[in-house]
C-alpha cells in the first residue's frame, strides 16, 4: 500500500520539484504574490477499496494547493470536531503549513465522506453532511473580517454551510470565490452568485449548453464565471468573452479527487498575480487557466487530494 509516510514525501516532493520545473521557479523562492484563505468545509475521505483515509474538503483543498502552488500566505478557517478524523486533518494542515489561527474545535463528529475510486475517477458512497459544521455556523464578527481583509482572496462553497456569512463578506467588499460544484439548483445560483466576485461549477453538457449556463451565472455580478468539463477541460466566460481551456493529457490518472478544487485554486492564484503585475485582463485569464490544466493533470496523479494516507479499520469506514 502506498501510503507510507517516506511514500507521501517523496511523492509531494516530486510533485513540487515538476512543478517549480514548468513554472521556472527558483529555490525557496515564492512565486506569486497572493495571499488566500479556504472559509468553510473540512473533511476526511475515507477509501473503502484500500481502508484508508486521507484530509480533503473544498475550501482545506484550497488552501493547500496554494500552498503548493507558491502563494505568498495560506489560511484554512473553520470548525473542526473533537474525533480522530478531525486530528488527522488538523495533522495534515499543520504539516503543510497552513495558518490556521481563526480554526475552531466543536464537540462532535468531524466532516467525512466514503468513497472508492472507478478507473481512477472518485465515486462518493455516504457523507455525514459535515459533522458539526452543518450544526455550527461559524458566525463572522467583526474581528474575523479584519483578518480576512488581510487576504486578497477567500473561498468557499455550496457544501460549506456558510451561506448566511456571504452578505458580510460582500458587504466587507471582499473578492469572493465560490464553488456551486455540479448541484447547485437555478435558485441557488439566484441567490448566492450576485455574492460572489468569481464563480466556478462543473457542467457537463454540450459547448452551446454551458456557454448557457455561464452567461446566466455571469447575469447576476461574478466578474468571472468557469465550468470545469472533466476531460474536456474547461471554459470560462469574462468580459464579455468565452475562453476555452483543453485538459491536459495524462498516461493514466491515479486519482481524480481535488483535480476541480486544484483548478480553482491555481487559476485563482495567477489570476490575482498577473493582475497586480498590471497585465491585460484576458492575458492574466488565458495564461492562468492554462497554468491552472498543468497543475490539475499532476494532482491527478496523486493518492487522496493531496496525501496524507492514514489506515482506517473497516468498521470506522462505516462509522455514522
Amino acid at each position: 500500500m502506498r501510503n507510507s509516510k517516506n511514500t507521501i514525501r517523496d511523492q509531494k516532493l516530486e510533485f513540487r520539484n515538476d512543478l517549480k520545473f514548468m513554472a521556472g521557479e527558483k529555490e525557496n523562492e515564492k512565486m506569486y504574490d497572493v495571499s488566500a484563505l479556504g472559509f468553510g468545509d473540512n473533511v476526511v475521505d475515507k477509501y473503502e477499496h484500500i481502508k484508508t483515509m486521507y484530509p480533503g474538503g473544498n475550501c482545506v483543498n484550497f488552501a493547500v494547493y496554494a500552498k503548493m502552488f507558491g502563494a505568498k500566505r495560506c489560511a484554512y478557517m473553520g470548525y473542526f470536531g473533537t474525533d480522530k478524523n478531525a486530528d488527522h486533518v488538523i495533522s495534515a494542515l499543520r504539516e503543510e503549513q497552513i495558518e490556521l489561527v481563526k480554526c475552531k474545535k466543536i464537540e462532535g463528529e468531524n466532516g467525512y465522506s466514503r468513497c472508492t475510486l472507478e478507473d481512477g475517477d472518485r465515486v462518493f458512497l455516504d457523507y455525514n453532511e459535515g459533522g458539526v459544521r452543518s450544526r455550527h455556523i461559524y458566525n463572522l464578527d467583526e474581528f474575523d473580517l479584519e483578518y480576512l481583509a488581510e487576504f486578497d482572496l477567500v473561498h468557499s462553497g455550496n457544501y460549506c454551510y456558510m451561506e448566511s456569512q456571504l452578505p458580510k463578506i460582500k458587504a466587507a467588499g471582499l473578492p469572493l470565490s465560490f464553488d456551486f460544484s455540479d448541484d447547485s439548483e437555478p435558485e441557488y445560483y439566484e441567490k448566492i452568485a450576485p455574492l460572489v466576485t468569481y464563480a466556478f461549477c462543473s457542467f457537463d453538457g454540450t459547448d452551446d449548453e454551458v456557454k448557457e449556463h455561464l452567461q446566466k451565472v455571469a447575469s447576476y455580478g461574478p466578474k468571472i464565471v468557469c465550468a470545469s468539463r472533466g476531460a474536456k477541460g474547461c471554459m470560462l466566460y469574462a468580459n464579455h468573452e468565452f475562453f476555452e481551456q483543453s485538459a491536459y493529457p495524462i498516461e493514466k490518472a491515479i486519482d481524480t479527487m481535488g483535480a476541480g478544487d486544484s483548478l480553482i485554486t491555481t487559476f485563482m492564484v495567477g489570476y490575482l498575480d498577473r493582475k497586480k503585475k498590471g497585465m491585460h485582463d484576458d492575458v492574466a485569464i488565458k495564461e492562468s487557466i492554462k497554468e491552472a490544466a498543468k497543475f490539475a493533470a499532476k494532482v491527478c496523479q496523486m493518492e487522496g487530494a493531496f496525501g496524507h494516507g492514514k489506515e482506517v479499520q473497516i468498521d470506522a469506514l462505516k462509522t455514522k
